[in-house]
């Protein structure tokens, strides 16, 4: 029997392939919305960040979602994601 295949992504702080579920995905609506997609299934353009305090920061201090995004990513984003690794 065939092993269930693990789907892999580039975390864009760390440039390491990680899977999925161990990342959370930022995703920018062609509305212009930026939030933290729980599902990884919300259309648009998205970025993953992998769940670490040194990779979400260096991505805030490097404007990394910004870039990948290509829209202004507030500041409310990296808190709400720092919370998240804090709990």
């Amino acid at each position: 029997m065939k092993k269930a295949k693990i789907p892999m992504r580039k975390c864009i702080a760390t440039q390491t392939l990680v899977p999925k579920k161990e990342l959370v995905r930022i995703v920018r609506t062609p509305e212009g919305d930026i939030f933290i997609d729980d599902t990884g299934k919300k259309s648009g353009r998205g970025a993953y960040l992998k769940l670490d305090e040194e990779a979400i920061l260096k991505a805030k201090k490097k404007h990394m979602l910004s870039n990948h995004l290509k829209a202004d990513v507030p500041d409310s984003i990296y808190d709400a994601l720092l919370e998240r690794v804090r709990l």
